[in-house]
């Protein structure tokens, strides 16, 4: 129960960080689930690839394909909507965070 809770609690933030680094330069399936798992999320294809297309159903992102090596990798690339949507997300990450953080702080 408490991997089901905290998955569903993360899994907006796990949308910002692909969007996040879509929007830097295209990315694929396999390079995102090394990256996230880099800040210490298990998580595998069957989070992420559901994760990416629905980005790209709602228009977040845009796919290539691309032959490398014989096997077609799916890249994908933020829209210019996915920007905007990334852009509000980091605002509100932003002034949640500092309320998140600082509350209860003795320090600040």
């Amino acid at each position: 129960m408490r991997e089901k809770v905290l998955r569903r609690l993360y899994s907006g933030f796990l949308s910002l960080h692909i969007l996040h680094h879509a929007s830097e330069e295209p990315i694929y399936g396999v390079w995102i689930i090394q990256e996230l798992r880099r800040h210490g999320y298990d998580v595998g294809a069957g989070v992420v690839y559901p994760m990416l297309h629905r980005l790209e159903q709602w228009g977040l992102l845009t796919r290539h394909d691309r032959t490398e090596e014989g096997k077609v990798r799916k890249y994908y690339e933020t829209t210019r909507l996915g920007d905007e949507i990334l852009a509000s997300g980091r605002e509100k990450v932003r002034e949640l965070a500092g309320e998140i953080l600082t509350e209860g702080d003795d320090t600040v």
